[in-house]
């Protein structure tokens, strides 16, 4: 449901960037992605609840963005259809898991859900939806094994 939340997401960023102001409505949002338009209206339905976009009633209504693609994180989409974002129940909130008592990597585990909070945060729905900057990908440094 994320994927294509993002996607729509950016679906509607680029109809606003090419007709200020322009509406997609739920079937045409549906087929750009290749969903069923339930699915679509189901995905839309929480991106509304989560104020990230806006639902216009009429014969020539669809959605808009609330906010500006550069405002809009996919951190914000993710969090709308998937909750906080977190890599473990104890990432979220304390005793929400039976093996913490027992575990111990709990502190681990929110440092980790926070540096990928971050990381998500850090991209914008424009970024999304214009060529990849390569001055935006971090350098990952992948050691081979070797015998």
């Amino acid at each position: 449901m994320t994927d294509y939340a993002i996607q729509m997401m950016v679906s509607l960023y680029r109809a606003d960037r090419m007709e200020s102001g322009a509406l997609l409505n739920t079937q045409v949002l549906a087929d750009r992605v290749h969903l069923e338009t339930p699915t679509a209206s189901k995905v839309m339905k929480l991106l509304c609840q989560q104020q990230l976009v806006q639902s216009i009633r009429g014969a020539h209504g669809g959605y808009l963005l609330v906010r500006s693609g550069e405002q809009i994180s996919v951190a914000d989409i993710i969090a709308a259809i998937e909750g906080p974002i977190a890599m473990t129940e104890c990432s979220i909130e304390d005793n929400l898991c039976g093996q913490q008592s027992v575990c111990g990597l709990s502190a681990n585990w929110r440092r980790i859900s926070e540096a990928v909070a971050e990381a998500l945060s850090g991209v914008s729905l424009a970024d999304m939806a214009g060529p990849v900057d390569p001055r935006k990908i971090p350098n990952l440094h992948i050691q081979t094994l070797t015998q």
